[in-house]
């Protein structure tokens, strides 16, 4: 059965996709800890993101690494947060989160519930800058 993340990338699920290329693709997070929450994930499914080839897991940070470079010329924040966690879809991914202090990258934390509106406002101000 595919993951909500391969719905994404098929068209099924809607998303707010910030960036995309052949191999990965990066959308904002519906229930964010800050604004500007993006997911960057593989096309290709992959339970785990250790179990990603080396190749493709240094492509997913590199391509990680311009999105979160447009994220933070987007959003007033001090760095984007990088987390890998894995438990809460079996599809690799990585968490960029902007943040100011080390607590907003607490998933602990009370989520955000931004409208769609303000999702996709959020999502074309970081395309905006990604060049």
């Amino acid at each position: 059965m595919a993951t909500i993340f391969s719905r994404i990338i098929s068209g099924e699920i809607p998303a707010h996709k910030v960036a995309e290329d052949e191999r990965f693709l990066a959308f904002l997070d519906i229930s964010p800890l800050k604004e500007g929450h993006t997911l960057v994930i593989p096309k290709r499914e992959t339970d785990y993101v250790f179990d990603l080839p080396d190749e493709e897991l240094a492509g997913l940070h590199v391509f990680a690494k311009r999105v979160a470079k447009g994220i933070r010329a987007a959003i007033d924040c001090r760095r984007i947060g990088v987390a890998v966690i894995g438990l809460e879809v079996p599809h690799a991914h990585v968490h960029l989160i902007p943040m100011q202090t080390v607590s907003d990258m607490n998933f602990a934390n009370p989520k955000l519930s931004p409208s769609q509106e303000e999702l996709a406002a959020t999502a074309a101000r970081i395309r905006a800058h990604l060049g």
